[in-house]
């Protein structure tokens, strides 16, 4: 056994992990960068840039994840079912004792990190990986900790991710070859058949959704910028849907891109870093994530890459849609340093509505805000993925983070409501989907007027105008919003055919009542009228 680097007291015999190789300690980026290159895991940009395919898996693995069933009072407060399958502790154990052997005489690499900005909430963790790559990753988007805290730290979570190492599903009690199994008693997850990177990030964001709430925090799968005034504003959305986007502003700071947590004393971020899509990045539009995507350090993955000119192209998606690049945070020229700030005065909840009904923007009342908090809509569009035919669909996501939510959902409404009554914050729903009719007819709505959108209800500009409650959705849209012609505002406008767009707006009002039966024994009558109109 062989330790380079910066091993840490708190060494991996107390964690079963022994007759390996060389474990490589806590590598600075261009240590580890080279690693990549020594061993052949991926080429690097023209720019720097380390380019990595992540083969079969190229996004997450919902239907591999799992929690260990302890069998004590603890399971009475797992949301259990296909978002938290159990997997016993026998089993567990079976799958663990298997890794630890597949990691004796081989190399790997040990991070130490800390998950939680807020000097109050944080968490030191720590990355086992067999990656060089992945442990890059890992330094990008978690918390780096100074070099002098090394020695000391004990982490109080631990990821083992062995991309090639696969479970035996007669065996281990699996679904398949892949797992993603969180132990939230030993504090111990283990990753196995996905080479895909978020799955190491999402397992973090899992446990802080597990452990915050407990303490009344909110734990939110959203973005966050800061204005110069002091005004948070947050952006709830799924993949796709604009989180990182929308909070790179060169008009104000960045706090994070997409992990949050809300506490009496403000927000703040989990991460260290952001994991942006990179697929058809425009220079213009999105300037601080392009540039990004063009620096030494960056992990980029299944991202085309020319190996003669070492060129990469984000327009390709060859090998996936789901391109992505993970950068430390403190590239980005305008971020918050300390990873925290106050109380937020507008949040935003994000949607790419396919099928060209949702308004571009529409206030939302204290109801409503529960009601599409729960819903967590967005949609999945024809072409992007197999099986989807030729129409698209609806996506409903619980508190827009569905996968991550070790708890049941009224946990994390709850104390959602809790914070936007007591801090009288503004709630928005915004459409950056499509209108003029839906995915293949009509087209995405333009990104500056979605800019222009966002930055009226963050100046107050939508506090005085006149609003118009929508028919099928019961929404209230602005006539008018500084910098954006008033037809696009109202979605029915942009439709050639009227009847058309009633049709599609009733169907996907049905869709939205079919999803939140689910919760009708959860909330009040008042929430759950304040739902689309779809009789």
């Amino acid at each position: 056994m062989q330790q380079l680097g910066q091993p840490g007291q708190f060494g991996l015999e107390n964690q079963g992990i022994t007759n390996y190789g060389t474990a490589y300690w806590n590598l600075s980026p261009t240590e580890l960068v080279e690693q990549v290159i020594l061993r052949k895991e991926g080429l690097l940009s023209a720019d720097g840039a380390v380019v990595v395919n992540t083969g079969h898996h190229t996004g997450r693995s919902p239907n591999d994840k799992y929690v260990v069933r302890q069998g004590d009072q603890t399971d009475e407060i797992i949301w259990w079912g296909k978002i938290n399958q159990p997997l016993s502790v026998d089993q567990f154990e079976r799958l663990h004792q298997k890794m630890l052997g597949y990691l004796q005489n081989r190399d790997f690499f040990v991070q130490d990190l800390n998950v939680g900005a807020h000097p109050n909430y944080t968490i030191p963790i720590r990355i086992i990986t067999e990656k060089a790559w992945s442990a890059i990753f890992s330094n990008n988007l978690f918390i780096r900790i100074a070099k002098d805290q090394i020695p000391n730290h004990v982490p109080l979570f631990t990821v083992i991710h062995c991309p090639d190492f696969l479970a035996n599903p007669k065996e281990d009690g699996t679904g398949s070859s892949t797992f993603i199994v969180l132990n939230l008693k030993e504090r111990l997850i283990l990753i196995g058949g996905s080479a895909y990177a978020g799955e190491i990030k999402k397992s973090i964001f899992s446990v802080m959704n597990y452990l915050l709430p407990q303490k009344g925090v909110l734990s939110m799968h959203c973005s966050a910028n800061v204005g110069v005034k002091g005004d948070v504003a947050l952006f709830f959305g799924l993949s796709g849907t604009g989180k990182t986007t929308l909070s790179s502003d060169m008009e104000r700071s960045l706090i994070g891109d997409d992990e949050h947590g809300w506490s009496q004393e403000g927000i703040f971020n989990f991460e260290g870093g952001c994991y942006a899509k990179t697929i058809r990045l425009n220079p213009k539009y999105e300037p601080i994530i392009w540039d990004a995507a063009h620096r030494f350090g960056t992990v980029l993955e299944n991202v085309v890459c020319n190996p003669m000119t070492r060129d990469i192209d984000l327009d390709d998606e060859s090998l996936t849609e789901n391109t992505r690049g993970a950068y430390p945070i403190t590239i980005v020229p305008n971020h918050v340093s300390e990873g925290y700030a106050g109380h937020p005065k507008n949040i935003f909840f994000l949607t790419a509505d396919a099928f060209g009904v949702m308004p571009p923007i529409a206030r939302l009342s204290p109801a409503q805000a529960m009601y599409y908090f729960l819903s967590g809509y967005t949609s999945k569009l024809a072409g992007t993925e197999r099986g989807l035919g030729k129409e698209p669909q609806a996506t409903y996501s619980t508190c827009f983070g569905a996968p991550f939510l070790p708890l049941y959902p009224r946990v994390y409404a709850d104390l959602l409501g809790k914070f936007i009554q007591e801090h009288e914050v503004n709630v928005w729903l915004l459409n950056t989907g499509w209108t003029g009719g839906p995915y293949g007819v009509g087209q995405r709505f333009s990104l500056p007027y979605t800019r222009a959108m966002v930055k009226a209800a963050l100046t107050g500009e939508l506090e005085s105008v006149q609003y118009v409650q929508e028919k099928y959705f019961g929404l209230f849209i602005p006539v008018q919003c500084p910098g954006v012609p008033d037809e696009v505002l109202d979605p029915i406008q942009t439709w050639k055919n009227k009847q058309d767009y009633e049709a599609q707006a009733r169907q996907l009002a049905g869709l939205f009542a079919g999803n939140f039966k689910q919760y009708e024994g959860l909330v009040s009558e008042e929430v759950i009228q304040a739902g689309p109109i779809h009789s």
